[in-house]
C-alpha cells in the first residue's frame, strides 16, 4: 500500500497527466515504474526499443545526438514534471536520440500501449500533449536556426540567460544560476568545443559582465549579455 501511495504520488507531479481521472492516475501508478537513478546515467541509447514514455518526478534528464566518432550535441533539458522519449507513440520505431539524467533523478516509465490508450480516450490529454510537442518542435527550430546563424559569443550569451531565467537565483553581485553545468556541457548545447566556450567564458569576465565561481556563473551585468545576443 505504501508502494502505491509513493507511485500515484510521484505521477501526481506531471503536470501532463494532472486532468486525468482519479482511476486513470490510480492506473498509471500501477502501471508506471518508478526508479531512481544517480546523475549521468543512460536512460536509453540510439537503438534501444521505443517501449515506453518517461515522466521526470525529480531532476532533470538531457537528451542528445551522438555521432558515430562520439561528437555530441544536447538537444534538449527535460525538467522535473516534464515527459521525454514520448517519439515513440507516433513512429514505433527504435530510439534515435540518447537520454541520460543531469542530476539525481526520479523517473516513472509508463508503457507505450497505456499512454496510447489514455490518449484515445481523453481529449483534453491528446491536446497538452499536442501543444508540448508543438513548443518542442519550435525550440528545436529556433537552436537549429541559432546554431547556423550566430557565432559563439551570441550563442553562449543566450544560454546564459536562458540559464538564468530557469535557474537564477538573486545575490549582491547579481543572478547566480544555481545549477552546476560544465563547459563541455554549454558547448554541447549551443553546437562548439570546450575550448571555444572556456574563453568566451574568460572574455565575458574580463569584460565583467559574469563572475565565475566553482563551475557556477553569476551573471554580473544582463543588460550587456542581452546585448550581445
Amino acid at each position: 500500500m505504501q508502494d502505491e501511495r509513493r507511485a500515484l504520488s510521484q505521477v501526481k507531479k506531471i503536470p501532463l497527466l494532472k486532468e486525468l481521472p482519479r482511476h486513470e492516475l490510480a492506473r498509471l501508478a500501477d502501471e508506471g515504474k518508478v526508479s531512481e537513478h544517480r546523475r549521468r546515467r543512460v536512460v536509453y541509447m540510439p537503438g534501444d526499443p521505443g517501449a515506453s514514455v518517461f515522466g521526470i518526478a525529480v531532476g532533470r534528464v538531457k537528451i542528445s545526438r551522438v555521432t558515430p566518432d562520439g561528437k555530441e550535441l544536447t538537444l534538449a533539458y527535460r525538467l522535473q514534471g516534464e515527459v521525454f522519449g514520448e517519439n515513440c507513440l507516433f513512429v514505433g520505431e527504435p530510439r534515435e536520440e540518447m537520454a541520460e539524467t543531469a542530476d539525481h533523478t526520479t523517473l516513472i516509465e509508463f508503457p507505450r500501449q497505456l499512454i496510447e490508450e489514455l490518449l484515445a480516450a481523453h481529449a483534453p490529454l491528446t491536446l497538452e500533449l499536442t501543444r508540448a510537442l508543438l513548443e518542442r518542435r519550435r525550440a528545436l527550430e529556433r537552436k537549429i536556426e541559432d546554431l547556423i546563424f550566430k557565432d559563439v559569443n551570441s550563442k553562449l550569451a543566450e544560454l546564459l540567460l536562458v540559464l538564468a531565467k530557469r535557474y537564477g537565483v538573486a545575490e549582491p553581485r547579481g543572478t547566480l544560476i544555481s545549477v552546476k553545468v560544465t563547459h563541455q556541457e554549454m558547448a554541447n548545447l549551443i553546437g562548439s568545443t570546450r575550448e571555444t566556450v572556456s574563453l568566451a567564458l574568460s572574455q565575458f569576465k574580463r569584460q565583467k559582465l559574469i563572475h565565475l565561481e566553482a563551475r557556477r556563473v553569476i551573471i554580473a551585468d544582463k543588460d550587456a549579455l542581452e546585448a550581445i545576443v
